[in-house]
């Protein structure tokens, strides 16, 4: 049975005074499921996740999603957190997310609803600026999956977090392909990873140099030191 992806890309690359950042990317992301993107900082990672989500115009390739050929028609169909979460500081959650569902015209209801699936009911009036790190990330994925978002991508989700605020933001992720969507979730913490992910797909030098499933007892950091090698030795730069 042929597995169903909700998003592919076809010799996706972007090039920036002729290097490469993505290099003919080739990635197959399974519906509903957690799709781990790997790589050290610089090996194309985010800028991958930036062309997904339109911020940045491929140089050439292909992007599929859901059956068909990428438009910026689809971004209704991604929620995505980015960098730095998209947070007013002088606002409540409930506020910020108020912000953001007029601006996508959906109901006020939905502020309810993921505010308590990503554990922040219990704000109040406290202003998004005295939230702790791991509230502030939350809130950004409140805001990312106001619309029902077919695709999450999260980039680097658990950067400065402490030990409790990743425990209970990998507990949040792993729960979103039950409530139907799909996750991609970039990150160079392979311990990390390796706890919440299906898939692994591992760049270095903009080059996908592994993709497939996450076995049980898998050495990823063997696997990723091997594909960092082989990537390495097969840079190439743009004429």
């Amino acid at each position: 049975m042929e597995k169903d992806y909700l998003l592919e890309t076809q010799k996706l690359a972007k090039v920036f005074k002729k290097d490469y950042a993505v290099n003919e990317l080739d990635i197959s992301i399974p519906r509903n499921h957690i799709y781990g993107l790997l790589g050290a900082n610089g090996a194309g990672k985010s800028t991958t996740l930036k062309m997904l989500t339109g911020l940045l115009k491929p140089t050439s390739g292909k992007i599929n999603f859901d059956g068909h050929t990428w438009t910026r028609k689809d971004l209704r169909n991604i929620g995505a957190l980015i960098e730095q979460p998209p947070i007013y500081g002088n606002l409540t959650a409930e506020e910020n997310l108020k912000v953001h569902t007029t601006l996508l015209g959906l109901p006020n209801k939905r502020i309810k609803e993921v505010l308590k699936i990503v554990d922040l009911t219990d704000t109040g009036k406290k202003e998004a600026k005295n939230f702790s790190m791991g509230m502030k990330q939350r809130l950004g994925i409140a805001t990312a999956i106001l619309n029902h978002p077919k695709l999450l991508i999260l980039d680097e989700p658990t950067n400065g977090l402490d030990p409790i605020g990743i425990q209970d933001l990998r507990k949040l992720i792993k729960s979103f392909p039950e409530e139907g969507m799909t996750v991609i979730l970039s990150s160079h913490i392979l311990a990390e990873v390796e706890q919440i992910v299906d898939y692994v797909g591992i760049m270095s030098h903009g080059i996908l140099g592994y993709q497939g499933k996450v076995n049980p007892g898998e050495d990823l950091e063997e696997l990723f030191m091997s594909v960092a090698e082989k990537t390495t030795r097969g840079r190439r730069i743009a004429r």
